[in-house]
């Protein structure tokens, strides 16, 4: 494109890009408002234009018509943000909602402040579930919703908490939030029918907002007795204006509930009192809604119920095991179960004996407690009865499993699945949450490819196994040592050198030998599509029936895992052989079950692979592809340079990450995609697969000695 274009000339690119001949769409208008442009702004619209085209030619259109005005009296990095969004609503709701976007920039303009300064959702849930993650009681689930509420079970933010001037109150305020509708969950706010009890009053709804307000205060103090760095924070919010100075009458309330013993009866006993004074804003307080909360208690105290007496039954049947009666009778145990603490406000401690003798619990067991403690305030007697055989019907205790082909039919799709973000190198932009994964174990195969590999190849699994010996054993050699075994003649020379030049000699000019340890993770991606099929799939099988035997003998943490993709909306990663499992014969019917799938997805794979790799703590961490092909998917424009450039943008995510990539692949053509993802030293094409499994030790000992 010219540096300074004519009308003419941005005619012709706007009928390229919004493929005018076929969509009748008239440029002459929207050619001569860009091209009255300054020089900036007009190459800016005109690569916004060219982007939003390449996702959508309305979208595209709708750019290439608002763009030029709004140029007038809005800065570059809000237009941005504004065809962004609309690209990203066409990904996620179709393009009816990308166009309600484009077709309103004002309302956006007018959202603008509240998106810049805001706590978005999708920004700060990984931060706020590993916060919750780390609160007692029972694990809590974080989803956005439409207000700040709770279930009991999960705990709903809205899509922005913008309440605040700056981005970083607006965290700290939405972590309140969280926090407070945990407290909720953990000190008795749910164990009470807040509806049945505000019924009486002429305004149940103002009934019910302000025994919630009554309670969001002793929370507070719950808070602060628990998390008494956040509750700090809590304070200095309600400083820069979070919420309204409360009354002298709530001053009174909030001071009777700050008291250790205060529980929700007290809030309860206020109630009346309170109801006919305004209750004040709290900026954190959310909503009630016990209607929600009630059929969710009662669902999962029967279910619970059930999984405890089971879960007891169990341990039942196990201590018979271990310990049979003499007389040969099974005696009806004695199970008794005591809450030391349950009077407080902490969490109880459970101990548990069986006829008279101390039970260690096991941590299944004491979460069901701690659950059933939350909700009841105590342990009914006939939870502790176990249930005997036939008593239940086993699939009430487990969840609910879809068949894995299946799963992908129907409008429930996504229900449950990973959402992994993609490359779009003709918006530049990701797309968020646009890959729908999942983690599928391959099937075991139960029949004797193992054995047969181990006694056709016996004598390469035993030079291999001896190459990595090797490798653990090896003596590393430091350089410039001030103490050693040996001279440096590098370093030697160099000192020489630099005394010749009137600078001091370096004592530094020694060699010494030792043995490191290794702190290795390595991660096997193998490609699972149908392209392997035949003696591609038996090399890759092969290979790693060999290598694992291999790295048995060496000691490094692996993990192996297959992908396979058919469209964004079906992503599938097979695990085969997970970190902390060991390579016993499970893992080898997994590895002689993996079978060609679908097409060659790679991208979502790769980010798939970063995430389990970034979780482990280890020096060096590798990522080692093995594949017979390029990128490429199924009636996608995944194939050609839109699966290239994402696949290459995951491997930067991953280097970026602390991981080395590397490809091994058997596609001949290779070279010609391979240096562009990887690097011209990061990848190796394999011509003979007899020696795959050589290449791989190869390339293995070379990135980690």
């Amino acid at each position: 494109m010219p540096e300074t274009p004519t009308t003419t000339e941005i005619e012709r690119l706007l009928e390229l890009w919004l493929e005018s001949e076929f969509t009748r769409i008239t440029v002459d208008d929207l050619a001569g408002e860009i091209a009255l442009l300054p020089d900036g702004q007009r190459t800016f619209a005109l690569d916004w234009v060219r982007r939003a085209a390449s996702a959508n030619i309305q979208i595209g259109h709708m750019v290439a018509r608002h763009v030029p005005q709004m140029l007038a009296h809005m800065d570059q990095r809000t237009i941005e943000a504004w065809i962004l969004q609309a690209m990203d609503a066409r990904d996620r709701d179709g393009l009816k909602a990308a166009l309600d976007i484009l077709r309103d920039p004002q309302r956006f303009v007018r959202l603008g402040r509240e998106h810049a300064v805001g706590a978005v959702f999708g920004d700060i849930a990984g931060i706020l579930r590993s916060f919750v993650c780390g609160l007692s009681g029972r694990h809590l689930r974080l989803e956005q919703g439409d207000a700040v509420w709770t279930d009991g079970e999960t705990l709903f933010l809205p899509p922005v908490v913008a309440q605040m001037e700056s981005a970083a109150d607006n965290f700290q305020l939405a972590k309140a939030m969280v926090t407070l509708l945990w407290a909720q969950t953990r000190y008795g706010t749910l164990r009470v029918d807040a509806a049945e009890h505000c019924a009486r009053f002429a305004d149940p709804a103002r009934a019910q907002q302000t025994f919630h307000a009554l309670e969001t205060l002793r929370l507070e103090a719950c808070i602060a007795r628990e998390l008494p760095g956040l509750a700090r924070e809590m304070k200095r919010l309600e400083t820069v204006g979070a919420g309204t100075t409360p009354s002298a009458p709530w001053q009174a309330y909030a001071a009777e509930l700050r008291g250790e013993g205060a529980t929700v009866a007290d809030s309860l006993r206020l109630l009346d009192a309170a109801y006919a004074k305004a209750a004040p804003h709290i900026a954190w307080q959310g909503e009630l809604r016990p209607d929600e909360v009630a059929a969710r208690m009662a669902a999962r105290i029967a279910r619970e119920k059930l999984l405890l007496k089971v879960k007891l039954g169990e341990l039942i049947e196990d201590r018979k095991q271990q310990r049979p009666s003499r007389d040969g009778q099974a005696a009806k145990p004695e199970i008794a179960l005591q809450a030391q603490g349950a009077e407080t406000m902490e969490l109880p401690r459970f101990e548990l004996t069986i006829d008279g003798l101390p039970q260690p619990i096991p941590d299944d067991i004491r979460q069901l407690l701690t659950s059933i403690q939350l909700d009841l305030g105590e342990i009914p007697p006939e939870f502790l009865v176990p249930a005997g055989p036939g008593e239940y019907d086993p699939r009430l205790t487990e969840p609910e499993k879809k068949d894995p082909d299946e799963v992908w039919k129907g409008t429930y799709h996504e229900e449950g699945a990973l959402f992994y973000r993609e490359w779009d190198y003709g918006r530049q932009h990701y797309r968020m949450n646009w890959c729908v994964v999942r983690e599928r174990e391959v099937q075991p195969v139960e029949d004797d490819f193992v054995a047969g590999v181990m006694r056709r190849h016996a004598g390469l699994a035993r030079q291999l196994r001896s190459t990595f010996e090797a490798m653990r054993d090896a003596d590393r050699r430091d350089k410039r040592q001030i103490e050693g075994d040996d001279i440096d003649f590098d370093a030697l020379v160099e000192t020489i050198a630099e005394h010749s030049a009137g600078r001091e000699l370096s004592e530094r000019v020694l060699t010494r030998l030792h043995r490191s340890e290794r702190d290795i993770a390595a991660l096997f991606l193998v490609d699972m599509s149908g392209s392997t099929n035949g003696w591609i799939n038996e090399a890759e099988r092969t290979a790693l029936i060999l290598l694992c035997e291999a790295f048995e003998a060496l000691g490094d943490r692996y993990a192996i895992y297959g992908f396979s993709g058919m469209t964004r909306k079906k992503c599938e990663i097979f695990h085969i052989k997970r970190f902390d499992e060991a390579y016993d014969a499970t893992v080898q019917a997994r590895i002689s079950g993996v079978r060609p799938q679908d097409y060659t997805r790679m991208g979502f794979a790769i980010r798939y692979a970063t995430d389990l790799l970034t979780g482990i703590e280890a020096r060096t961490r590798l990522m080692i592809t093995l594949s017979d092909g390029k990128p490429d998917d199924y009636h996608d424009n995944y194939r050609g340079r839109y699966g290239i450039e994402d696949t290459r943008r995951a491997l930067l995510e991953a280097t970026r990450a602390g991981i080395r990539p590397f490809c091994i692949t058997l596609d001949q053509e290779a070279r010609d995609y391979l240096p562009y993802l990887y690097g011209v030293a990061r990848y190796t094409v394999v011509e003979d697969v007899a020696r795959l499994p050589f290449k791989v030790a190869d390339i293995y000992r070379r990135l980690t000695v």
